[in-house]
């Protein structure tokens, strides 16, 4: 009788303890507190070059994390949860819900905007964090129309009311005074296209036409070069061909378009202007440099980096990789960074995991770790949000294709409009 009570005590201490365990925090052994963050990227779908970088830089980043809060003697341990996307919204708000099912309820990603659109009410409604390195689009084209609707929502990079300034900027500057527009027919891309044909006719630069692509993107794109090419021919009535550009507003298919123009097409004789989404693609080196070569694709993105954690970073990802990391994966290393450190400052407070307070924390975070209050530097400039979440930015870098590979050709500075050349 004496041991059949004892029995019932203990699984009655069983499940007190399991009980108190805390949404968005696991159990572990001794007083160590994990931090649960899921990582959403693009594995094997059009921004694969990208999700593996930022892939590379959160493992970086929780390693770092892990040994600072060691050596502070702090319990909190970050474990990641690598997911594939494949940029495809749908897969995202499955694999969210997937994580929530986990007690993950802090994400780094997802990567692009049409998936941040589809994840944004599940995520407000079960009060999720998500911090996307990489999602540009404005705010009405994610489906937000105040602050409120994103208070769990930030974006680690600027929107593109602040690229499309640099990209008509650079093409100003290049003597271009026509331009074709091609776009990937998602928020993103959409976004681009109007804020885009904006600032372009700001610049004097006359905008023919605007042709749009399915998302995901064909595998044949024969129908809409036959347009751009007809477009071009048309502009070539009033302008030379130094004088007339090809706008790609799309991510790594931008190969894949090269790839399907013909070596006598005269959109090879033409420049070609990209954006993030091409910017730095080894997909292009790999597949189609030599036409690269030909057409430059002069492509923009944020990026700040500099300091003794961006060596230290560079260095590390050089050993694993072979490569540098790029804007998103250093943008993603500081996201990892501010949501670790903002679910100490909760926890340290409260003693608890707390969405709300967190996803009031982050910002203030963000400042005093730009600041190097936590004896840490952000590898991607000053992090700083608006009222909606959302980075605010000042410069872009300017990349493009000579001796088939990518070289930085420049950058524009946003407090003057100006562009220094390399």
């Amino acid at each position: 009788m004496k041991e059949r009570l004892c029995f019932a005590f203990v699984l009655l201490v069983i499940v007190f303890i399991a009980g108190c365990v805390e949404s968005g925090e696991k159990a572990s052994t001794g007083n160590e507190v994990e931090i649960p963050v899921g990582v959403l990227v693009d594995l094997s779908g059009p921004l694969t070059t990208y999700g593996e970088d930022i892939k590379t830089t959160v493992t970086i980043a929780s390693e770092d994390i892990n040994e600072k809060f060691k050596e502070e003697g702090k319990p909190y341990r970050v474990k990641l949860y690598v997911e594939d996307t494949k940029a495809d919204p749908k897969i995202a708000l499955d694999t969210v819900m997937a994580l929530q099912a986990k007690d993950v309820k802090l994400i780094v990603g997802p990567m692009t905007s049409g998936e941040v659109k589809n994840v944004n009410e599940y995520i407000r409604s079960n009060k999720i964090i998500i911090a996307s390195p990489s999602a540009t689009a404005e705010t009405k084209y994610i489906g937000v129309t105040t602050p409120e609707e994103k208070n769990y929502m930030f974006r680690f990079v600027p929107t593109d009311s602040f690229q499309t300034k640099a990209i008509a900027k650079v093409a100003h500057e290049l003597g271009v005074k026509a331009v074709v527009i091609t776009y990937t027919g998602n928020a993103w891309g959409k976004g681009l296209e109007e804020f885009g044909k904006e600032e372009f006719e700001k610049q004097g630069i006359e905008v023919k036409n605007s042709v749009e692509y399915p998302d995901p993107s064909p595998a044949d794109f024969t129908p809409y070069i036959a347009t751009l090419e007809g477009n071009v021919n048309e502009l070539e009535k009033n302008y030379s061909q130094d004088e007339i550009a090809v706008v790609a507003f799309s991510y790594e298919e931008v190969a894949t378009m090269l790839a399907q123009t013909k070596e006598n097409s005269v959109l090879l004789n033409v420049k070609w202007i990209g954006c993030d989404g091409v910017s730095k693609s080894s997909k292009v080196i790999t597949d189609v440099s030599g036409k690269a070569n030909k057409v430059k694709l002069y492509s923009t993105v944020s990026e700040t980096k500099g300091g003794k954690e961006f060596d230290n970073l560079n260095s590390t990802c050089y050993q694993q990789t072979g490569n540098s990391p790029q804007s998103y994966g250093l943008n993603a290393y500081d996201a990892t960074w501010v949501l670790a450190l903002s679910f100490a400052k909760v926890y340290d407070e409260q003693g608890k995991f707390d969405e709300a307070a967190l996803a009031e924390a982050v910002p203030k975070v963000a400042e005093e770790y730009s600041a190097g209050n936590y004896s840490v530097s952000p590898v991607s400039g000053e992090v700083k949000f608006n009222e909606y979440n959302d980075r605010v930015g000042s410069e872009y870098n300017i990349y493009s294709v000579s001796n088939e590979s990518w070289i930085e050709s420049g950058v524009w500075k946003f407090a003057t409009d100006e562009i220094e050349w390399s």
